[in-house]
């Protein structure tokens, strides 16, 4: 066999093909490397997707409580406002009825329609007059009212035996002020 001459060698490409070897023995070594690196960037981007939808829907439970919350203290304080002494009880009967409209403002469909929620528990206070406070005070099983004379401010019950002297006066003049004003018709 005869040795190659050198002009038949070409350098250049003898290099070429050292260094494209070379670059195929890194990449083969390299490539499990950088499969493991993707496969770790795509579990992180994964678990930031999942904390990023649950913030998400935590953030909506968050307004959903939030709008419960301010549309039940504006229908209690409508109520109270409309004078209503069972305010609870008037609330768990109006609740479901009132929605808010795209606007944001609260309004209450119901028989008439659409209406606002002024006029809706107005309507609503006025069918239903029990919710009001009782007009008369009083009655069976009711105790005593305070006996106060109604302008002296006299309490009956504060007049016991050993009273200092002042208040024993006092008394007096109140009891005397009272006879003479009932004795007068006043």
């Amino acid at each position: 066999m005869q040795e190659p001459r050198v002009e038949d060698l070409d350098v250049k490409s003898i290099i070429r093909g050292a260094i494209e070897e070379f670059i195929r023995t890194e990449h083969v070594r390299s490539e499990p490397a950088h499969k493991a690196e993707l496969v770790e960037e795509r579990k992180r981007r994964e678990q930031l997707e999942q904390r990023v939808n649950q913030l998400v829907e935590e953030n909506r439970q968050s307004r959903r409580k939030a709008d419960e919350a301010e549309k039940s203290a504006t229908v209690r304080n409508e109520l109270q406002k409309l004078g209503v002494s069972k305010i609870d009880l008037a609330f768990r009967v109006v609740k479901d009825d009132i929605q808010r409209a795209e606007d944001g403002r609260l309004i209450a469909r119901g028989e008439q329609g659409e209406v606002s929620l002024k006029e809706y528990l107005s309507n609503f206070v006025q069918e239903n007059p029990e919710l009001l406070p009782a007009r008369i005070t009083g009655g069976s099983g009711t105790g005593p009212a305070p006996k106060t004379a109604p302008s002296g401010g006299l309490d009956l019950d504060k007049i016991r035996p050993g009273m200092s002297p002042e208040d024993l006066e006092r008394v007096r003049q109140e009891i005397s002020r009272v006879a003479n004003s009932t004795m007068r018709g006043v």
